[in-house]
Formats: C-alpha cells, sequence, structure tokens
C-alpha cells in the first residue's frame, strides 16, 4: 500500500490574534522562508513583525474566514477525500500543512501506524521553491530521519509545466475572456526575495534575475522566477494571447529590500498610464483560494487598479476542488509510483 501526503502552506486555527501570531511565528521562523541566522531572526520575528503584524493580519483573515474556517484548509480537506475515493484502496491519503494543522508530523505518523509500503508527498506548489517545496522536503525529512525503518519516499518537485495544469488554468480563464473583451491578462504569482533566488543557483553565473528567466534550461530549471515565467508562456500559448497583450509579475512583498520583480503593484499601477480599462488577472502559484488570491489580487489590485482609472477587473479562481485538480493530482501520484 501506498501512502500519499498531500501538503499545502497553512493557515491559522482562528482568525484570533493569538493564532495567527502563533502562526506566523511558526512560518517566519522557518530558516528557508527568513534565511537569516538563528538569533537574529528569532529577534526580528518574535520582536517585530509577529507582535506588530498579528492584529493587522488577523483582521484580514477575518474577512476571509468562512462558517466552516480557513479556505485553504476546507479545501484541502476536500481534496484529501476526493482524491483517496480517485485513486482507490491502493492507496491512503493524508492532508498536511506545512505549518499548524494538520501537521506533517501527524500525517507521516498516520502513514506510519498503518504500513505503507512507500510513501509519495506532493507539496502543493506548482513552482519550486526553497521557502515552500523545499521547506516542505526538510521538515519530511527531519521527521522520518527518527525512524527506525524509512520507508521509500518520493518527493514531486514542481508541476507548473504538466499539460492538465496548463489545461485546467486555462479553462477557468477561458471561460471569462468568452464574457468580455479583456485588454490585458496579469499572471501575478507569490514574490520572494531576490537573494533566494540567487542562492539556489549553484553555477554562481546563471542567475541575472532577467532575460536569463526567457526559457527553461539545466541551469535555471530549479529557479522559480524562471518557473514562473514558463508558467505564464504555456498558459498563453493555451489561451492563444497575443504578444504584449499579457504581464508576468509577482506580489506580495514585505519589508525593503529586493524582492524578484517586476512588482504586481507596480504593473498595476502602470496600466492607468498604458490607457487600460479591463484586466483579466490569474495567480498560477496558488492551487487553493486564500488570503493571496481572494483578498490580495481579488480585492486589493482591484481597488488600486479602479483608484487609477481602471473599469473592469476579474480573478480567476484557483483550482480549488475542481474535477480537473484532481484528475491532475491523480496523474501526478502515479506517475511517481511509476518511477524507479
Amino acid at each position: 500500500m501506498t501512502g500519499v501526503l498531500i501538503v499545502n502552506l497553512g493557515t491559522p486555527d482562528s482568525p484570533s490574534v493569538p493564532d495567527v501570531r502563533k502562526y506566523l511565528r511558526e512560518f517566519l521562523m522557518d530558516g528557508r522562508v527568513i534565511d537569516f541566522p538563528f538569533i537574529p531572526r528569532w529577534m526580528l520575528v518574535n520582536l517585530i513583525i509577529a507582535p506588530f503584524r498579528s492584529p493587522k493580519s488577523a483582521k484580514i483573515y477575518k474577512e476571509l474566514w468562512t462558517e466552516n474556517g480557513s479556505p485553504l484548509k476546507i479545501y484541502g480537506e476536500a481534496n484529501e477525500k476526493q482524491l483517496q475515493a480517485a485513486l482507490g484502496d491502493e492507496y491512503v491519503v493524508k492532508l498536511a500543512m506545512r505549518y499548524q494543522s494538520p501537521s506533517i508530523e501527524s500525517g507521516l505518523k498516520a502513514l506510519q501506524q498503518i504500513g505503507v509500503s512507500n510513501i509519495i508527498v506532493i507539496p502543493f506548489f506548482p513552482q519550486y521553491a526553497s521557502a515552500t517545496t523545499g521547506s516542505v522536503y526538510e521538515e519530511v525529512m527531519r521527521i522520518v530521519t527518527k525512524w527506525q525503518v524509512i520507508p521509500e519516499i518520493k518527493f514531486l518537485n514542481y508541476f507548473y509545466n504538466h499539460p492538465k495544469f496548463i489545461n485546467a488554468f486555462a479553462e477557468l480563464g477561458k471561460k471569462y475572456l468568452a464574457e468580455n473583451d479583456y485588454e490585458h491578462v496579469i499572471f501575478s504569482y507569490h514574490g520572494i526575495p531576490a537573494r533566494h533566488i540567487r542562492k539556489g543557483d549553484c553555477t554562481g553565473n546563471t542567475c541575472k534575475l532577467g532575460s536569463c528567466c526567457d526559457s527553461i534550461t539545466a541551469m535555471n530549471q530549479h529557479c522559480y522566477r524562471a518557473e514562473c515565467f514558463e508558467t505564464t508562456r504555456l498558459l498563453v500559448k493555451e489561451l492563444g494571447l497575443k504578444e504584449g497583450t499579457y504581464t508576468t509579475c509577482f506580489q506580495s512583498r514585505l519589508g525593503r529590500e529586493t524582492w524578484i520583480q517586476p512588482y504586481t503593484e507596480d504593473v498595476v499601477k502602470g496600466f492607468a498610464k498604458q490607457g487600460i480599462k479591463k484586466v483579466l488577472a490569474f495567480s498560477p502559484a496558488f492551487v487553493a483560494d486564500c488570503l493571496e488570491t481572494t483578498l490580495e489580487v481579488g480585492e486589493e489590485y482591484k481597488e488600486l487598479f479602479e483608484e487609477n482609472g481602471g473599469e473592469h477587473w476579474q480573478l480567476v479562481e484557483s483550482l480549488n476542488d475542481s474535477d480537473a485538480w484532481i484528475d491532475l493530482l491523480v496523474d501526478l501520484v502515479k506517475e511517481k509510483s511509476l518511477q524507479n
């Protein structure tokens, strides 16, 4: 029997300030998220970011919260049941979050107690980044290295270029393109500090944070920024968009240091100067709607767009609990099962 651990980023247990503070502390104390030495990272997170950011973040989470809880967790729980039903009795599917609950440790322990012969870990991040997929790998290995018997473990590195992923997102967008005459399409991905990209350049001279992302090569195949631009190219081809009618950009910048660019906020402000009035927005770094999609892209950037002269802003929803997403997950699991 094969165990399948599906992993998303995580969410606070509730939108209360204490729970949000607890979540932020766990999330930001991850050395792959804030890659400072432990002591300055601890001081930054526990004395500055968590105390001052928690009340503001709690208000935002309250806007996102539903009667059943956080959308990210709701969709995750649905995916666990859907994927289990689709895969059948030869597999056991467990949901985990990198931060908060259900934890990766509890998911792995459940698979261990069942007695699975091997484990497939599927991080819900289409593009590889050290702060997301890399962090999941590290946490899984931290836990299983303590086991007396370690089963075979296979990790999914990325799936941004899987035909079913591209097709699923494109089909969601096509319904909006058919309803309105959009002048521009924006592909907004979660940002990361530029230094993360440079640290991941094992060659030391490939990364230029520019034209080096114009194609995927052996030298940049694990570069998050390059994978995001490739995701856009694949979606553009599937959607049949014309050159000059779309933009790739990066959101959720935190602090004053340089993050990967262009910044979504600057791109949105620039639409006014270009006379663009109607925009369709994708968030292809997320498979489930969450704070960064529903509120940041769906509402905050919409308000910014309208303040700068825009008229119509439409967010394309994430894959969530769609049949196309589950069909893709089944393929990803079975493809990994067949790999030697």
